[in-house]
């Protein structure tokens, strides 16, 4: 059984793709796809795989992670999947901890070096989307704000702007923490509205239903939502710009540094990303090559031990 992990990231359609997935779960089972979204990652099966504080131990939580998660990868497949869709874009990070950093998912290697080990190295595949950091960052912003956060200072935002760490450090961390799987790199762009191009491209199975597929969920509130939000719970709907539409929060030459950031990420795709990565630019046609497999791509020891957290770097930045 071929195991993929859909990542998101967030704020790329992810939500979308989980629903179009969830409506269709009768056909893709006939085509054997099975998929595990939010509704099952979060209910308990992957507790402890990145464990907390208290009793019992470290180790033991990761233990006990793992053998839920082998029972669960055994009674698909005793059940006839033959390929497995896991999609949780939480199994990065969060935006929240994302925007306090200011970083693009700083600590997603080692996070996602977890769930490697949890499936036992298993992962065939793991799918990543990309976005236009100066579309990003404010839809990343928006939502936080609908969701409670405060209003952005100046300062963040030009340190978020000014930040050297971009998706080529995402998906480096990534290759690196699950060294034996293929790692796919889908643009937003491309892909945030064709659901059954995203899945086509991930499994390789043509005829992807198109029922659900053009039902947009989760959307970023533009401005007129975010004043009326700020005005419900006691702020003040001034602060933010006037006019209408999607709010930019980041100045021209913000934007610019954002823009160009993503520009050098697409390149060094395009490029053939150091053979770390596929690049799907458009729908099933990939546009650089796999990296190669080989021992020598592994790097640190599995994590059957506490405090052994160190297969992926942080990024440069």
């Amino acid at each position: 059984m071929e195991i993929i992990l859909h990542l998101g990231a967030h704020r790329t359609a992810s939500t979308s793709f989980q629903h179009y997935l969830r409506k269709n779960g009768a056909r893709l089972a006939a085509m054997g796809i099975g998929v595990w979204g939010p509704p099952r990652t979060r209910d308990g099966l992957m507790e402890g795989v990145l464990p907390r504080p208290g009793l019992p131990g470290a180790s033991k939580q990761v233990a006990r992670a793992a053998g839920r998660i082998a029972l669960a990868l055994h009674d698909a497949e005793a059940a006839g999947i033959r390929q497995l869709i896991v999609s949780d874009e939480n199994m990065i990070g969060s935006p929240r901890g994302t925007l306090r950093d200011g970083r693009l998912y700083a600590a997603m290697g080692e996070r996602m070096a977890r769930y490697d080990a949890a499936f036992g190295g298993r992962v065939s595949r793991v799918v990543l989307s990309i976005r236009a950091q100066d579309a990003w960052w404010p839809s990343c912003i928006a939502y936080a704000v609908a969701r409670g956060a405060r209003l952005p200072r100046s300062a963040h935002l030009a340190r978020i702007a000014t930040s050297p760490r971009g998706w080529r450090d995402v998906i480096t961390d990534l290759a690196c923490a699950v060294p034996s799987a293929e790692v796919m790199v889908m643009p937003h762009e491309s892909f945030a509205a064709r659901p059954e191009a995203r899945l086509t491209a991930m499994t390789g199975q043509g005829d992807a239903p198109l029922a659900h597929a053009r039902e947009w969920l989760n959307r970023a509130p533009d401005l007129a939502m975010l004043r009326r939000l700020l005005h419900e719970r006691g702020g003040d709907p001034r602060a933010l710009p006037q006019g209408e539409g999607r709010w930019q929060p980041f100045s021209r030459e913000e934007r610019a540094a954002l823009s160009e950031a993503y520009a050098d990420d697409l390149f060094w795709l395009r490029a053939g990303a150091g053979g770390l990565a596929t690049l799907m630019e458009e729908p099933g046609k990939p546009e650089a090559g796999t990296r190669p497999a080989g021992p020598d791509q592994t790097r640190g020891r599995p994590h059957d031990q506490e405090g052994a957290r160190r297969l992926a770097q942080a990024g440069r930045g």
